[in-house]
This record gives structure tokens, C-alpha cells and sequence, in this order.
């Protein structure tokens, strides 16, 4: 007998899961049978779809950039918000990815003793941490506590996630084919309704409902899916494939044209900038040479004020809602409304730093906090701030928010994640499956950052996931070089044959 109970015992999670499931339906039936209550068999039926849902759980993960491009916020109570459907996915996904790196094959092995330890798993954490730190500090407990609950819903399914699912090439290729043609389908929608106004500048807003919150968002998104699409081009197999991508990216690049966001335009060249540096081993140099320059112009705006002499005359900044031409000339001349409004945050955010330097207000208080901090002179026609935005700069959001530690802790995972990206681009030369995969991750990472000197966006559902998701390939291309060719074109292939 005791033989036989060996035998018959459970000897992975999927047996236990199954005789849990039996066990509460047999507990279920009896009682509802005894005492009368047909219901007390529904907590064992709704087993079944959870159990699908924790074992078949990548269908969430590619779920999830299928609908990204459709998400859209909606307002919840206690001046909260919600970006729906991509959020609740999210947090289910923050629950099923640590059940399966508890109960799957392998458990907490089934990523690499190096990845536990690598600095851009670990310094995200460290933030995370700071931030539930300063949180206590923070003077609207309620949002540090959403802010503390959305960074989880970001790290866990697409930072601990990725590196769980996205075992080889091809499956980082299919998240990207999932985003991308999912975007070009919501193109579908937005360029129609843009062509009936004209491809209006004044109507872009209008054009992108209810997709995208603003044209900033919009533009950044298709934006950073170019690298994106460009790779999934290269490494088509047939001609088919190759010319559904690039017309793809052709769509997208058509729709960004049409955004008129400078920044994103900008975002383009400075990429490839990045990339020629990258080539030349200049990525340290091109850092080193932002950070002092950065350090040199805040340290001259903040002696004797000399900000001051740059305030706008409120007369003079004008929008140029129907003319972008317009709009770009009256940029450099310093009259852009938006532009200035800018300032008016920068200012306010630089004064929020030197009342809290350390702790800063919390995170996510920089609305309504800021507007105690404003200086007159650079208010403008829109600084009533109908939309709650912040900083517009996520550098300085960071400060104000966290203080200098939170900014610092930010600014070491931008400068590993961009000496990553040039170290792994060299160690990949003889392996083109790999090369391209960090080639186009670190573009779009660049992408991102250079909208963030403009924006606070890693936040932003569209945005925050794709960041987080090339971290971790990141990660996974250096686990991918220690393996010796022969294994990983033979892994490629098993997968393939999969």
C-alpha cells in the first residue's frame, strides 16, 4: 500500500495544481449536495480558467502588445486613472509571473544565476526600492502608493517576464511583429480620420482618439516601433515578409510625419548618431560629454539666477495651432507657448529640488505640488494645466519627486543600459541573430530616452512596457553570447521546430 501511495503522489506542480483542482470540486460537490447550495461548486470551476491562464500564461504577454495600441485611460476615483485593457492585464500578469517562477520546471533557475545579478535587473529594484523608501516622505500617499503599484505591474511582467518567456531570438521577434502590427491596424483608424481634416496640425489630437492620449504619446510610439519594424524586415525569410514590414514601417513612419511632434522627428537622427558613436566605441565619450554639458549650462541658469534673463514676455508666446512651419521658427526664437511652458516646469522642478533635496515631495506629487514653486515670469497662456501633466523632463521629474537619490539611481541605469548596448554590439560581430536584436532595442532605448529630456513617458503604458522589455533583452543577449554557437544555432533550431 504505502508502494502505491508513492506511486500515485504528485511529483511536479502541474500534478499538485491538478489534484487541488479535484479535491476542492469533490469538497464542492458534497457540500452543495448536503446542504443544498448548487453555487459552492463554482470556486472549483473557476479553477479551469486560472489554471489556464497561470500555466498558458505567455498568452497574456503577447496579449497585451496586441492591445497596447488600443488602450486607452480612463479616470477612476481619487483623481486616479486606469489605461484600459493593457493595465489589468498588467496586474494579472504580476501575479501569474511569479507563480510560474515559483512552480515552473526549474523554478527560480529557469533564469540564469548571471541575470539575477546583472545591474539592469538589480538597479531597477534598488529604485523600485528608493521609491517605497520616499514614499513614506511623500506628501499624497495615495499616488506614491498607485505610482509603488504601477512600477510593479512594469517590472514584474515585462522586466522578470521577458526574461522568463522571451528564450530565444524569435520570441523577442514575435512580441516586436505583435506591437508593430498591432500599431499599424490603430493606423487604420488614425490616418483616415487624420486625411479627413486635411493631415491638419490643429487636429492631431482630435485625429488619434480615443487611442492615444495626446500626439505626444502617439508620436513617441511609432517612433520607437521603427527600429522595430526595420528589424523584423531584415530578418525575414521569404520576400512576402519582408515587404508586409516594410511596408509596415512605411505606415508608421508616415503616421509620425504627420504627428508634427519635433521631438520625435528629432528622436530619428539622434538615434543613428547613437549608433554611429556605438560603432566607434564613443558611447562613453557622447555620456560623458551630455553630463558635463548638462551640468554646465544648470550651473550657470542657477547662479545669480541667471535663468531670469531667459523669462518669455507673455505677450509674445504665441501657438501655432494650424501652421507648423510657424510653429518650428517661433521655437528657436524662444515664443513657442509650449516651449515656454517648459521652462515654467523646468523652474518650478528646480525650486521643488532645493526645498527637498533628498526625500523630494514623494512619487507621482509633482501636480499639484509644482504650482507652489512657479516664478510669474515664465508663466503662459497654458499654464492653468488643464491635463495634470508634470515636469516634462523626466530627469528633473525624478529629482523633484525623489530627490537627488532617485535622479542618480535613474541616471546609472541609463548610462549601464547604453555601455551595455556598445559592449554587446561588439561581442556580437559573428553572430547576426543576436547583433540585430541589440541594435534595435538600443535605438528604440534611445528613442525613448531622448523624449524623456521633453517628457515623462516610462510611465505611459505604450511606452514603459517596450523600455522594460529591452532591458531584459539586453540581459538575455549577453546570456545568448556565452553560449557557444553550435548550442545556440541548435537551441534556434529545436525552437524552430517547435
Amino acid at each position: 500500500m504505502r508502494q502505491l501511495l508513492l506511486r500515485l503522489r504528485p511529483v511536479d506542480a502541474t500534478q499538485w495544481v491538478f489534484l487541488g483542482f479535484l479535491s476542492l470540486l469533490l469538497l464542492g460537490g458534497t457540500l452543495a449536495v448536503l446542504l443544498q447550495m448548487p453555487a459552492l461548486v463554482v470556486p472549483a470551476l473557476l479553477v479551469i480558467p486560472t489554471v489556464l491562464v497561470l500555466t498558458r500564461w505567455q498568452w497574456l504577454y503577447y496579449g497585451v502588445f496586441l492591445l497596447l495600441p488600443f488602450s486607452h485611460e480612463i479616470n477612476l476615483p481619487g483623481g486616479l486613472s486606469m489605461d484600459i485593457p493593457s493595465e489589468p492585464l498588467m496586474l494579472a500578469l504580476m501575479v501569474c509571473v511569479p507563480i510560474a517562477l515559483l512552480l515552473g520546471p526549474g523554478s527560480l533557475r529557469q533564469i540564469a544565476q548571471r541575470e539575477w545579478l546583472h545591474p539592469l535587473l538589480l538597479i531597477p529594484v534598488i529604485m523600485l526600492g528608493w521609491s517605497a523608501v520616499d514614499s513614506i516622505f511623500s506628501t499624497a500617499g495615495l499616488k506614491s502608493a498607485k505610482y509603488l503599484l504601477a512600477k510593479c505591474w512594469y517590472l514584474i511582467p515585462f522586466l522578470l517576464g521577458s526574461l522568463l518567456l522571451l528564450r530565444r531570438p524569435a520570441d523577442f521577434w514575435r512580441v516586436a511583429a505583435c506591437y508593430v502590427s498591432a500599431t499599424v491596424v490603430g493606423l487604420g483608424w488614425i490616418l483616415p480620420r487624420h486625411a479627413s481634416v486635411g493631415f491638419s496640425f490643429a487636429k492631431v489630437n482630435w485625429a488619434i482618439q480615443p487611442l492615444y492620449l495626446n500626439h505626444v504619446i502617439y508620436a513617441t510610439a511609432l517612433a520607437l516601433l521603427l527600429p522595430l519594424a526595420w528589424g523584423l524586415a531584415l530578418r525575414a525569410t521569404t520576400l512576402g515578409q519582408r515587404r508586409w514590414w516594410q511596408v509596415a514601417a512605411g505606415i508608421i513612419f508616415f503616421g509620425l510625419l504627420t504627428s508634427y511632434t519635433r521631438a520625435s522627428l528629432l528622436s530619428l537622427p539622434v538615434a543613428w548618431f547613437f549608433y554611429w558613436a556605438m560603432q566607434r566605441r564613443l558611447a562613453g565619450t557622447v555620456l560623458l560629454t551630455l553630463a558635463l554639458s548638462i551640468t554646465g549650462i544648470s550651473t550657470y541658469l542657477v547662479t545669480n539666477d541667471n535663468f531670469m534673463k531667459f523669462a518669455p514676455d507673455y505677450e509674445k508666446t504665441t501657438w501655432h495651432g494650424g501652421d507648423f512651419l510657424a510653429h518650428l521658427q517661433s521655437t528657436y526664437k524662444m515664443r513657442d507657448v509650449s516651449g515656454m511652458e517648459r521652462v515654467y516646469r523646468w523652474v518650478a522642478a528646480a525650486r521643488m529640488v532645493d526645498a527637498n533635496p533628498v526625500t523630494g515631495t514623494g512619487p507621482s506629487t509633482f501636480y499639484p505640488e509644482y504650482k507652489r514653486y512657479t516664478i510669474k515670469s515664465f508663466r503662459t497662456y497654458v499654464s492653468n494645466n488643464v491635463e495634470h501633466s508634470t515636469a516634462h523632463n523626466y530627469f528633473l521629474l525624478q529629482m523633484a519627486e525623489q530627490g537627488v537619490p532617485g535622479f542618480l539611481l535613474f541616471c546609472t541605469l541609463i548610462a549601464v543600459t547604453m555601455m551595455q548596448a556598445q559592449l554587446l554590439y561588439h561581442a556580437s560581430a559573428g553572430r547576426p541573430e543576436v547583433r540585430r536584436i541589440v541594435l534595435a532595442i538600443t535605438m528604440t532605448l534611445v528613442i525613448i530616452v531622448f523624449h524623456l529630456f521633453l517628457n515623462e513617458l516610462i510611465e505611459v503604458d505604450k511606452i514603459g512596457s517596450v523600455f522594460f522589455v529591452s532591458l531584459a533583452m539586453l540581459i538575455r543577449c549577453g546570456t545568448w553570447l556565452e553560449e557557444s554557437p553550435a548550442v545556440f544555432e541548435q537551441q534556434n533550431a529545436a525552437q524552430a521546430a517547435d
